[in-house]
């Protein structure tokens, strides 16, 4: 069986906190609400980050309906410590930036279509276990 194709994204994402995941159940079992959180998702990025996170988000189930297990995505914030890290190896300085294989680098929501074709091209060379 081959290995998923894996593909990165680095990206403005929107962010939200949370506790540990038993303090997480316990809050919510004594009824706090997620309005805290709701509300840290809505103000963590300008709305126009939001708009084209939304479009990645997009893009990345629509891969994932054509290519299913056949990939592998991973989404880096941008602005953490790996985002940085990864920013600086693939010399991205626009997001979001789509990394294919560890290879080709794809910057910019207006490149999406030129990831997936490259997405395509590379798993069309893959033998399809049965």
């Amino acid at each position: 069986m081959t290995e998923p194709l894996l593909v990165e994204i680095i990206a403005y994402a929107p962010t939200a906190f949370y506790h540990c995941t038993h303090c997480e159940v316990a809050w919510r079992e004594m009824g706090a609400t997620n309005r805290i959180h709701e509300e840290q998702m809505e103000s963590s990025l300008p709305k126009d980050l939001i708009a084209e996170y939304q479009v990645v988000s997009d893009w990345v189930q629509k891969a994932f309906r054509v290519h299913c297990d056949r990939i592998t995505v991973k989404v880096i914030g941008a602005a953490s410590l790996e985002g940085f890290y990864k920013s600086l190896k693939y010399n991205a300085r626009r997001y979001p930036a789509i990394i294919v294989d560890q290879k080709a680098r794809f910057v910019g929501s207006q490149r999406l279509q030129a990831a997936s074709d490259e997405i395509a091209r590379l798993l069309a060379g893959q033998v399809v276990p049965a």
